[in-house]
């Protein structure tokens, strides 16, 4: 029983420091936190439909690669300034209690702190139930 409870032991101390150091090559200083996800009655194209709110924090120069979202997405800048633009259209700078809008399936091409402090985004997405990834790379060409 002890020598069950000490391979079992080092099997999640060995496991965690395996999942630590397969994430060496994220971003340090960008984190993405999930703060609700909930199903909703409104359908997507036809499909159950769930709406989850995320927080963004980037660092000063930090951001993302473009990508897309599986359905539309509402934005709020908490703190700091965040530069965004999607498809063509031109980048803009959001200082903190501005708003976003992306519609389903947009370019997301810009996102990015430009500034000197730490940038919070609350992001709120609404997407089928069934999507795998609230974020889509996009492909490179």
């Amino acid at each position: 029983m002890l020598r069950t409870a000490l391979v079992l032991g080092a099997g999640i101390v060995l496991g965690t420091g395996g999942i630590n150091a397969a994430r060496h090559d994220e971003p340090k200083h960008t984190s993405v936190k999930v703060l609700a996800a909930r199903d909703i009655t409104e359908k997507l194209d036809g499909k159950e439909a769930k709406a989850t709110a995320v927080e963004v924090t980037l660092e000063p120069g930090q951001g993302s690669a473009p990508h897309r979202h599986p359905g539309p997405a509402f934005g709020y800048v908490l703190e700091g300034e965040y530069e965004w633009a999607i498809d063509d259209q031109p980048a803009k700078i959001l200082k903190a209690g501005e708003t976003f809008y992306e519609p389903v399936g947009c370019l997301h091409r810009v996102s990015k702190n430009p500034g000197k402090v730490k940038t919070r985004v609350l992001a709120w997405v609404l997407h089928p139930r069934d999507a795998k990834d609230l974020v889509v790379p996009e492909s490179k060409k």
